[in-house]
């Protein structure tokens, strides 16, 4: 992309850059947004059923070395600022968090009720987390009174999904206050701004299953989130908005389109979405599919999906295979959106051809699995051997 291409998109809010200031020189910014490659997030972080360090750093490495663009500590358990500085330490790409966890878990250590959180609890755990180098933030602000009060209305199947959502709501309700995040939204972005963060608005109210998308709920956050899009912008603040979550597959192409209307073209950051709610142990494949024809309509970052959705902590091979399928989807949709992108794939064509092997491995989007190929000392695979299509053809002339 051209510098003064890359600085209108900046200046207009349709790109955002993950490059907190204090991590700027460690760090390979990246940027996400109009025209762009699709980029893709892996999720990690410890429950509070399973609490290791060394695991969630072998996640992290698993995740870099399958290509992620950027990972997010979404740590439960342990000690959670300790597990996210040392994340941080490691990464070389840019993390995402969502602060409210980190208060959620410190208010369930000290057994105080969650409803005698603080706003100013709230924005410590937002400031800490921005001092200590993290690039972007989750933060539920289309969360409000009246969102909720269009939640009650919409008599879901799932209710709220999101823990962030889950527990902004819980709050709204039990103080019968408005969200602090939303009502002191410009303190946000003056934090935001301070230490180049980008704010990532979340949809607390995301479908949690394929009937529930599309509902009264999920259109009011998202207008209120739009609202927010054009504050952040007058004050100089990099946003970008968050989306489903559950959706039909022909529902999933006009969602992106009104979607990004509403937001103001800013980026749009999506979870799967997951195309059918029966795909437990395989939902790494159904957030895939949605997530192409969510990229293709035009989503700018996808958070993967892996196999151990819905069931239990992803392992390691989860994170690793989620972030192979999340790439997938996103180049499926890139190689339409630009045909320079496409060269890869003709090159990996002529490189099959040839029964290059060397030539498929650099090429392939995982060279991990040209680990496991059987690959005979005549160059042809254990699937045709002596009978390989393309050899024949090329011995005659074909």
């Amino acid at each position: 992309m051209a510098v003064e291409q890359l600085r209108k998109s900046l200046s207009e809010g349709r790109i955002v850059i993950f490059s907190n200031q204090g991590r700027r020189r460690k760090v390979r910014p990246v940027a996400v947004g109009k025209d762009l490659r699709v980029k893709v997030n892996a999720n990690i972080g410890t429950s509070p059923e399973r609490v290791s360090l060394s695991a969630e750093l072998e996640k992290l490495a698993a995740a870099v070395d399958a290509g992620t663009d950027t990972v997010m500590d979404l740590s439960t358990g342990g000690d959670i600022v300790s597990i996210r500085r040392r994340i941080i330490a490691n990464s070389p790409v840019p993390i995402g968090t969502v602060p409210v966890y980190q208060v959620i878990c410190e208010s369930a250590r000290r057994r105080k009720e969650f409803w005698r959180v603080t706003a100013e609890e709230m924005f410590a755990a937002i400031e800490q987390q921005c001092a200590d180098g993290v690039d972007f933030i989750t933060v539920h602000c289309g969360v409000t009174k009246k969102t909720v009060r269009a939640l009650k209305r919409s008599k879901r199947v799932c209710g709220i999904v999101s823990r962030g959502g889950a527990f902004l709501a819980s709050w709204i309700m039990a103080n019968d206050k408005e969200n602090p995040l939303y009502e002191q939204f410009d303190r946000l972005c003056e934090i935001a701004r301070r230490y180049e963060v980008v704010l990532s608005l979340g949809d607390g109210l995301r479908p949690g299953a394929i009937s529930d998308a599309n509902d009264l709920a999920q259109w009011a956050e998202l207008k209120v989130l739009g609202e927010l899009v054009g504050r952040a912008r007058k004050q100089g603040a990099a946003v970008m908005v968050e989306g489903p979550g559950h959706m039909l597959l022909n529902e999933i192409g006009p969602h992106i389109n009104k979607a990004k209307k509403i937001i103001h073209e800013a980026p749009y950051y999506v979870l799967g979405p997951l195309v059918t709610d029966i795909a437990a142990g395989y939902d790494q494949i159904s957030g895939a599919i949605g997530a192409a024809v969510a990229a293709l309509a035009g989503a700018d970052f996808l958070c993967y999906v892996t196999a151990a959705e819905h069931l239990r902590l992803p392992g390691t091979e989860d994170v690793y295979q989620g972030v192979i399928a999340a790439r997938i989807a996103g180049h499926a949709a890139d190689i339409v959106r630009n045909k320079k992108i496409r060269m890869i794939d003709y090159r990996m064509s002529v490189a099959r051809k040839a029964l290059d092997w060397k030539r498929q491995k650099e090429f392939a989007l995982d060279s991990r699995a040209f680990r496991r190929a059987e690959v005979k000392k005549e160059d042809v695979c254990s699937m045709c051997g002596s009978f390989c299509a393309m050899r024949r053809m090329t011995e005659n002339g074909i």
